[in-house]
């Protein structure tokens, strides 16, 4: 089969009929063996309905229900452990994505031998500083954090290679680092490609200023985990050595000072009425927590993992 078309949605019941009949027209033009997988995450509306209609339609259709919201990245987990495609095409259902577009970088990843190639939406249509400027900024700083040289992180319009979304796992709200989960995974090979951004025609964004911030929050996580994802010992441990050594010199220095004042005989006063000695005592306690929490990081990566998984309630057309 030449392309797995996966298409996470939530309550996009207005759409999802055109992008179908989009989607199909582009396959048939090109004369491509294909699968559309929708995913339901946990939609109120008649979105699953629409699919099932679709699914006795067109047998190149498929779906999965999810029993409810359980976010955007376990709905492209539950797609890519389902595509058989040569290629695996990602897209949203909003209809901001142009179908047209898949050719070229079926093309891409078929014939330059990309591992992955990601859409860039240069021309936006969407509200300037409700989310084009707040969506440079998380680019930008996404670049300087993984490495990966993309100007549109968080284009749904994205094609891999089949080895690539069999290879990664997509969990929590990591389904914008995808690229950056290829990397650490060994797909050096990343391209980007510009692509039409349409306006969109039903419904309402999803996007708000939560998302924006999770955005950058999971940033920090993807930057970690791709460092020291492995190794905690090795932030957590060094920090903490570096820190007790330091309480533990000063607290030492305030210690010999007093034993040299009293040899002496010079006045001195009480250990405990240096402020110094307290921040010591402060450095090392948090010193040793440091290392406990590169510890117990060792600890739980030899347990298993278990975060919360999504929940299918039913499945069209899957053999």
């Amino acid at each position: 089969m030449n392309l797995s078309i996966t298409i996470p949605l939530l309550n996009e019941d207005e759409s999802i009929q055109e992008l179908h009949n989009w989607i199909v027209t582009v396959m048939k033009s090109h004369n491509y063996s294909y699968e559309i997988i929708f995913i339901d995450d946990g939609s109120t509306d008649n979105s699953w309905a629409i699919i099932e209609k679709l699914s006795v339609e067109n047998p190149n259709v498929k779906g999965i229900r999810f029993l409810k919201n359980f976010g955007k990245s376990q709905a492209l987990h539950a797609g890519f452990s389902k595509a058989k495609g040569d290629v695996v095409i990602t897209m949203d259902a909003d209809l901001q994505d142009n179908p047209e577009e898949i050719p070229e970088m079926y093309d891409m990843i078929l014939n330059r031998n990309f591992d992955l190639v990601s859409g860039w939406k240069k021309k936006r249509y969407d509200s300037v500083f409700a989310k084009n400027l707040p969506s440079k900024l998380f680019n930008w700083a996404a670049r300087k954090t993984s490495g990966v040289i993309l100007n549109d992180f968080n284009c749904g319009l994205k094609a891999y290679k089949n080895t690539v979304i069999k290879n990664i796992e997509v969990s929590g709200e990591m389904h914008r680092y995808i690229p950056v989960l290829a990397k650490n995974a060994g797909f050096s090979k990343i391209g980007e490609k510009i692509v039409q951004h349409q306006a969109r025609k039903y419904g309402e964004t999803k996007f708000g200023m939560d998302r924006f911030v999770n955005g950058f929050l999971d940033l920090i996580t993807i930057w970690f985990l791709s460092r020291f994802g492995k190794r905690p010992m090795h932030l957590f441990g060094a920090l903490g050595s570096i820190m007790f050594i330091i309480g533990f010199v000063a607290a030492g220095y305030i210690g010999f000072s007093k034993l040299y004042r009293l040899y002496h005989d010079i006045p001195y006063s009480l250990v405990t009425n240096n402020p110094w000695f307290y921040i010591s005592l402060t450095t090392m306690i948090i010193g040793t927590q440091f290392f406990l929490a590169g510890f117990l990081g060792e600890i739980i990566l030899r347990t298993k993992n278990n975060d919360e998984r999504y929940k299918v309630s039913k499945e069209i057309n899957f053999l």
